[in-house]
């Protein structure tokens, strides 16, 4: 019982601490202070831990790093278009 009441609670706030930063990125576009294999190994850190979630059972660990994973997933294709599409 504690372990899952730990588990929902990281998962809150692993999401809430990444969903600002995903939110700032999609409403301003601004990716200028983002380093961008920061975010490529946060999405692949994400899809790893989705994968243990499912294998393990555990909820809170994949539903977390789904919205983490896309998030991440997002931000990095912001980032990729303003470095490498937008400013040629």
């Amino acid at each position: 019982m504690l372990v899952t009441i730990i588990g929902y609670a990281a998962a809150i706030c692993m999401v809430f601490g990444y969903l600002p930063q995903a939110i700032y990125t999609i409403r301003t576009r601004d990716t200028d202070g983002i380093a961008l294999p920061t975010f490529l190994l946060m999405f692949l850190g994400s899809v790893f831990f989705v994968i243990q979630g499912f294998m393990l059972g555990n909820m809170p660990l994949w539903i977390t790093n789904l919205i983490t994973g896309t998030s991440s997933a997002i931000v990095f294709g912001i980032k990729m278009y303003n470095d490498y599409f937008k400013k040629r």
